[in-house]
């Protein structure tokens, strides 16, 4: 059966980039630079303060897990009231993924992903800026298991350490992002919550699995066994769009990975998302991401937006 978020994630060419780990003792404040994409850093020992910029500082325990979205710079600190440090300057980037400061009364582990700089939006868009899971939510139990196991990656040598901790940090993304729905519920969580809807979760599924087929919103609603407006109502409520424009606008996001790989010329590509003409099919293109098919990749942005460092 097709899982749409991980169908998402592929599209979105999705890489974990490099996992750290920052050990620090006395008082510390550290400053990190913006990030426009997405990352994760958990508090394995210890407790301390982040603050976003123009925020409070907000406090963690160890056990707790957030994910930074396309966040502002951001400070992490025992005291939040000491000027901060550069904390990328920590970091011996040739020789080492631990940095240290002064001891290890607190831990911190911490990750970044690199997406497709044109599909990137359609994950980070659906996320908040800050997303917490505390030690004691159910989630953290979950995550902790992964996070000891990549710990354990990260201050080893052992060969294959590499692969093994970007596919950990990969399984930590998405076990982060289910503690987000079933922490938050399906409603106000975006598309990402709307998969864990019964119903629209499998409106979502039959889109993704047949995704050239000529949907109406009344086929769709009788398949999950609801009303034509009621479907419709609860669709746009959790996903925040109608059907029909998710349907459009996941069709075009398939278009544009299909010709960024080089993957078929554009009249196969409008046959197989379900256009009658290839005219049809570049205007619904042009429409939803500014540019004529032929033309969208020849003035595209550079290839990958990353992030490193905790």
């Amino acid at each position: 059966m097709v899982d749409p978020l991980s169908e998402a994630l592929s599209l979105l060419d999705m890489r974990s980039a490099r996992c750290t780990r920052l050990e620090a003792g006395g008082a510390w404040a550290l400053q990190f630079p913006a990030k426009p994409a997405l990352k994760f850093v958990a508090v394995l020992r210890g407790q301390c303060w982040i603050t976003l910029q123009d925020e409070q500082p907000y406090q963690l325990e160890a056990g707790d897990t957030f994910l930074l979205t396309n966040a502002p710079p951001y400070v992490i600190a025992n005291d939040p009231r000491k000027l901060p440090e550069d904390g990328i300057a920590l970091f011996d980037w040739a020789h080492s993924d631990v940095a240290h400061h002064g001891g290890a009364e607190t831990v911190l582990l911490g990750g970044a992903f690199v997406f497709h700089a044109g599909n990137a939006q359609l994950l980070l868009d659906a996320l908040p800026p800050l997303i917490h899971i505390p030690a004691q939510d159910p989630a953290a139990a979950v995550l902790r298991g992964t996070l000891e196991i990549l710990d354990g990656e990260i201050r080893s040598s052992r060969i294959g350490s590499s692969l093994i901790t970007h596919r950990l940090a990969d399984i930590l993304l998405v076990q982060a992002l289910r503690g987000y729905v079933a922490l938050h519920g399906n409603d106000g969580t975006g598309w990402i919550g709307a998969l864990a809807d019964r119903r629209i979760g499998a409106a979502l599924n039959l889109m993704h699995g047949d995704v050239g087929r000529q949907w109406t919103v009344s086929e769709l609603a009788s398949a999950v066994g609801m009303s034509r407006s009621g479907f419709a109502l609860r669709f746009k409520d959790l996903v925040g769009t109608s059907p029909l424009d998710y349907l459009l606008r996941w069709r075009m996001q398939v278009a544009r990975e299909a010709l960024r790989r080089n993957e078929g010329s554009v009249a196969s590509l409008a046959a197989q998302l379900g256009y009658a003409s290839e005219s049809a099919f570049g205007n619904a293109f042009k429409r939803v991401l500014g540019r004529a098919p032929k033309r969208y990749w020849s003035s595209s942005v550079p290839a990958a937006v990353a992030a490193t460092g905790t």
